[in-house]
């Protein structure tokens, strides 16, 4: 989950917490809300940590390339 999908989740969740008054039988719109905002903020955490990791960790150097050439004289030309 990204960052921006926790807080469209979070955002979401503080509408049917806070804003929202309906009553469906069965469901608590409000509990859903917090729990909708609770799972963003999971993410959220998430989220910063792994990019937090990701910054510190250095790539290993890159392998050592040793190149060799190697020339050959001509041929010696001909004459006639």
């Amino acid at each position: 989950m990204t960052i921006g999908g926790s807080l469209a989740l979070i955002i979401i969740g503080a509408i049917l917490a806070y804003a929202v008054d309906l009553d469906l039988s069965g469901v608590d719109i409000r509990v859903v809300g917090i729990i909708l905002m609770i799972g963003g903020l999971a993410g959220l955490v998430i989220g910063i940590v792994r990019i937090a990791t990701a910054r510190r960790r250095v790539p290993p150097p890159p392998p050592a390339v040793r190149e060799e050439r190697y020339y050959e004289d001509p041929p010696p030309r001909r004459t006639y």
